[in-house]
């Protein structure tokens, strides 16, 4: 795990010019890498290539980057991890295109399988996650790449004639010709979202590489249009297209060998290793399966919270216990979050306003005190239907879709006009009619909304929207285009189910959970490791039939039944809680005197980005107990805190 960075221009530079605007690139960086660091340029083509390193495999100098290949032809700069590299190794050795190794790091063989295969190839046999730019002298050309599911962060753009990428944008935001020009698109993104995703930023003119994708740029050229070389779309309408066909107890044994290899790769390293652990399903699967092809107890790691609506640390220990795992706990009080919130901007590097942030980021704090990997139960709910909108979504649609638009606008409007404590005595036979089980600011949220949806792909966007018309919020602003309007590009999936899932894994996957686990874990220089996202186990949880995944109203049917074969059922059988913070009522409360100075109408007039007017009533209604806007107040306020952070540099 590491952070990469550099630039490509086409002015000529000083040699010596071109390493002290690298180094300080590569120095803005050095939590995502500080055992090492590396410079390499070339100052008659213009390219600078930064490293930071954080050692994993192969510690010693033979691991050090940036690395060119024994032909000399590519020179690369890697983060991440290619879980498969001892197989590779192998297939070149076998076609007598192995070098002779250098060491035993996992980049080694990654320049070996370009050399012999060229890049493309390449991409397409590694299993693992990974960022790289890679730059041939040959051809004086530069490619960038990203993994299947974007896990490593990867930013480029054009500044003048000036090609900049990056791990983080903090990096690029040290090269002197960088323009911090806020994108009010992605910024209107951000408000209905609460994320920004790919393939925008923060700043007008730098993009992410899309997951599974690569780019080339070669002398000369302005514009690369991002290539795909693997598509999760494409894989799960393969999979939907040809089932597994067995019955069920071989589906569970074929993903228990598969899920099992990959949880044995990903604890290949060098260093300590350990489990975080929730005590739900999915994390709970992974440190069952981890102990399992482990002689000596594995490392798990909890984070308790005095708040027991969103305490799982009771489970978690049951868990640990039974499993026999040496366990740490670290319980927190609301304070202890509280005093991370100063620290999100500079930690995220835009904004980003999952308040999970902040818990997510003391568990990798407290692993990190004793390990250096961790992995994790990241994906499983995209892959087996874990989330309460599959079930949620389709009863709610069957309950209203009779309703001509009018009235199911009407119905939705009263919700909203309700003060939340009196949503439960009104609206509660509501609830059971439809047989969900939604009170409270739940189902305040949801007739929030029911108003405008005419389908249940409309009510699945309506479900991940937290400010329906955010271009309206912006000042200036406007939506542009991204997969969640462009229904024409959603995976072509006849079960409307099916399509959640999918979407859940291209957007929210992608470009919150991951970019979450990447920006809180690398914070304090910890590597965290997603067995779910194991290439094999996706492909095989994509062709298994719905009937194993959902089944009598509960999720991650099959998932469960894995883990039953390692835990007792009672340890782990309980409603889904998630990994959330109180944040409704923190914001009425300790938080309420720092959102209201990052709300106030001067500020917001004054800076020019955001309309006072809507924000100001929102903000009334919540703290007045007329509303739960908790998660839509969050996005305005952590691009509120990011810009004062931005001003301040």
């Amino acid at each position: 795990m590491c952070g990469l960075t550099g630039f490509w221009q086409t002015s000529p530079t000083s040699s010596e010019s071109i390493v002290a605007i690298t180094q300080r690139m590569a120095d803005r960086i050095v939590h995502r890498g500080p055992d090492d660091d590396g410079i390499w340029c070339d100052a008659d083509a213009g390219i600078a290539l930064g490293f930071r390193r954080l050692s994993i495999l192969d510690l010693s100098p033979a691991g050090h980057q940036p690395m060119a290949s024994v032909s000399g032809r590519y020179v690369v700069v890697y983060n991440g991890e290619i879980y498969n590299h001892l197989a590779l190794r192998g297939e070149l050795e076998a076609a007598g295109a192995a070098p002779a190794w250098r060491g035993h790091s996992d980049t080694e063989t990654l320049l070996a399988c370009i050399d012999a295969w060229g890049l493309e190839r390449t991409l397409g046999a590694c299993v693992g996650m990974f960022a790289l730019a890679l730059w041939d002298r040959a051809e004086r050309a530069l490619s960038l790449a990203r993994d299947r599911f974007g896990e490593k962060p990867l930013y480029y753009g054009w500044q003048g004639e000036t090609f900049l990428f990056g791990s983080e944008l903090k990096a690029m935001r040290a090269h002197p010709v960088f323009n911090a020009a806020i994108d009010r698109g992605a910024l209107a993104l951000l408000l209905r979202h609460n994320y920004i995703p790919a393939p925008y930023s923060i700043y007008r003119g730098i993009r992410k590489l899309p997951a599974g994708t690569w780019l080339r740029l070669a002398a000369g050229q302005r514009e690369a249009k991002p290539a795909a070389y693997w598509s999760l779309a494409e894989v799960a309408e393969r999979g939907v297209g040809n089932p597994f066909e067995g019955s069920e107890s071989e589906a569970l044994d074929e993903l228990e060998r598969l899920l099992g290899n990959a949880v044995r790769g990903q604890m290949v390293a060098d260093v300590p290793l350990g489990a975080l652990l929730s005590g739900g399903i999915d994390s709970s699967t992974i440190a069952a399966l981890m102990q399992a092809n482990s002689s000596r107890p594995v490392r798990t790691f909890t984070i308790g919270f005095e708040d027991q609506a969103h305490d799982e640390a009771t489970h978690a220990r049951a868990v640990a216990a039974h499993l026999g795992t040496e366990h740490t706990e670290l319980r927190l009080g609301a304070g202890d979050a509280l005093g991370l919130i100063p620290r999100m901007p500079a930690m995220y590097d835009e904004p980003f306003a999952d308040s999970s942030q902040l818990p997510t980021h003391l568990v990798m704090q407290l692993a990190r005190q004793n390990v250096t990997v961790a992995l994790s139960g990241d994906a499983g709910d995209e892959l087996f239907g874990g989330y309460n909108r599959y079930f949620l979504g389709p009863k709610v649609w069957r309950s209203i879709a009779w309703m001509p638009r009018l009235p199911r606008r009407a119905l939705g409007a009263a919700l909203m006009a309700l003060p939340v404590h009196a949503v439960n005595r009104v609206a509660g036979p509501l609830a059971q009619r439809m047989d969900i089980s939604l009170l409270g600011d739940k189902l305040h949220k949801l007739g929030l909304r029911m108003r405008t949806v005419r389908s249940l792909d409309d009510l699945y966007v309506a479900l991940v929207t937290e400010w329906p018309r955010a271009e309206r919020i912006v000042i200036d602003g406007s939506i542009p285009c991204n997969l969640l309007d462009d229904r024409v590009c959603w995976p072509a999936l006849s079960d409307p189910v099916a399509r959640m899932m999918a979407m859940d894994a291209l957007t929210y996957l992608t470009d919150d959970i991951l970019v979450k686990v990447d920006r809180a874990s690398m914070a304090v220089s910890l590597e965290t490791r997603a067995p779910f996202l194991d290439r094999d186990v996706v492909e095989f949880g994509w062709s298994l039939p719905m009937s194993m995944k959902m089944r009598n109203g509960r999720g991650k049917w099959i998932l469960r039944r894995l883990l039953d074969r390692h835990v007792p059922r009672e340890l782990v059988e309980r409603p889904k809680m998630g990994f959330g913070i109180p944040l409704d009522a923190w914001l009425r409360g300790p938080l309420r005197e720092w959102a209201e100075n990052l709300l106030s109408v001067e500020r917001l007039r004054r800076e020019g980005f955001l309309d006072p007017a809507p924000i100001r009533a929102t903000w009334e209604r919540h703290v007045r107990g007329k509303g739960a806007f908790g998660y839509r107040l969050w996005s305005v306020l952590m691009f509120q805190a990011w810009l004062e952070q931005q001003e301040g540099c």
